[in-house]
């Protein structure tokens, strides 16, 4: 059974709310040291069942989060990214979190550009950010290839409070325009 939301297709990915079968690939990416460093660390199969359930709930209260991102060639499950803003949180972010399978193939850039036109055209926000540690290189760089910008320091909600992040973003408007060329 998947949580209820939009499905959004890229030339080379399929973007859907969370499902059951995604727990453990999502598992998986979350046992990996480097890929899990920044998106809230090594989780167990129960801490990662929880983040899959935090998604499907906001799905269904909010009609929005994170969209399991699937490979269309492979029909593999390469990441969560989208659309995420729990309480207390600095603000209306586009997040990303690919499996190291993915990286370097350009999808966190592709997926997230989807989940930006899907949070302008579909759920109305005028400003997007991406939370992005300094020592995240990578992100910083897809962040920029989206056009955001480097914005100030902000404090993340606990449990994550001693894991201060960089704020990368635009408005709706600049996203638009960027989205245009």
């Amino acid at each position: 059974m998947q949580a209820s939301g939009p499905t959004l297709e890229t030339d080379r990915l399929i973007l859907r709310p969370p499902c059951l079968d995604d727990l453990e690939p999502w598992h998986r990416m979350m046992q990996d040291v480097d890929v899990a460093r920044f998106i809230g660390g090594v989780s167990s199969r129960s801490q990662v069942w929880r983040m899959l359930m935090s998604m499907a709930g906001s799905w269904t209260l909010n009609g929005y989060a994170m969209f399991s991102v699937i490979e269309k060639a492979s029909g593999r499950w390469v990441g969560r990214v989208g659309p995420w803003m729990p309480a207390e949180w600095p603000g209306t972010e586009v997040g990303w979190g690919l499996a190291r399978e993915a990286w370097g193939k350009g999808y966190a850039v592709e997926s997230a550009a989807a989940s930006m036109d899907f949070v302008v055209d579909h759920l109305g926000w005028t400003d997007i950010i991406h939370c992005v540690d300094d020592e995240n290189l990578p992100s910083a760089k897809v962040a920029e290839r989206l056009g955001s910008k480097p914005r100030e320091m902000a404090a993340m909600p606990a449990p994550y409070q001693d894991q201060p992040v960089r704020l990368w973003g635009q408005t709706a408007d600049e996203w638009r325009a960027n989205r245009k060329r």
